[in-house]
Order: C-alpha cells, then structure tokens, then sequence
C-alpha cells in the first residue's frame, strides 16, 4: 500500500494557484506568438487592418486548440481534481474573453461573431484538456 502525499493547505493552495496561471498564461502567449507570426508572414494582413472571415475562423481554430493545450496543461500541474482545475482557468478565461468582447464590440475591428466564439469555446475548450489529462493519468487496466 502506498502512502499519499500530504502538503501544507498553503503549498497546495500555491500549486493551484500556479497551475491555473500558468496555463492561462501559457494559452495567451501561444495565440499571440502565432498571431505576430501570421502577420509577418503576410498570412494575415498588417496589423490594424480587418482580416477575412476565414482568416478569423484559422484564429479561432488555433485559439481553441491552445485552450486545449492550457486546459491540459493546468490539469497536469493541478496538486489534485485536474479537470476542476482546467475548469477555473475556463472561468477565467471566459470571463477573460467576455470583457475583451464587450471593450471591442462597437471598434470595428472584426466580425461579431468572432469574439462570441471566443467567449463560448473557453469553457469546452479547457475541459477537454483537463479530461485529456485525467484519462492520461489514470492507469490502463
């Protein structure tokens, strides 16, 4: 029989703390780095410029997949509940991106249904990086 690890409430309250941040830091970084990539690549147009629809849609799709890979990410440093803690950074995040939706509306500065997207894919997004990371984490039988 094994013995669990038993940390401080503080500690663990830390690498909670920690993992969230760090997977929300981790999404935003990711989807910015390939954005000024695109963008000086000429795959998207100069900045302050409006982008096509389906110029939009390949950032959504990529943001979607990064949010994933943070839902994943928070998990994996979780100290426990991995997909509760994915799910916090989804709270976050859409929050995050509601507040982005609501500064932007009126600016002319895209399609509306681009920041919507944003706002409703946080949730599934994270969830299913946590759910992948869980599944991961459980031993094959």
């Amino acid at each position: 029989m094994s013995a669990a690890v038993i940390e401080p409430r503080g500690r663990q309250l830390g690498r909670s703390v920690a993992a969230v941040v760090l997977g929300f830091f981790a999404t935003a970084a990711l989807s910015m780095a390939v954005d000024v990539v695109l963008h000086q690549t000429g795959v998207f147009p100069p900045w302050g410029q409006v982008m096509s629809d389906g110029l939009f849609a390949l950032a959504t799709a990529y943001r979607v997949a990064f949010t994933i890979a943070g839902g994943y990410l928070t998990a994996r440093l979780a100290p426990d509940r991995p997909v509760r803690h994915a799910l916090i950074l989804g709270a976050i995040g859409t929050v995050a991106a509601l507040i982005g939706a609501v500064a932007t509306w009126n600016a002319n500065l895209g399609p509306h249904w681009y920041p919507l997207a944003l706002v409703l894919t946080a949730m599934p997004a994270v969830w299913a990086g946590g759910w992948l990371r869980a599944r991961s984490a459980v031993p094959a039988r």
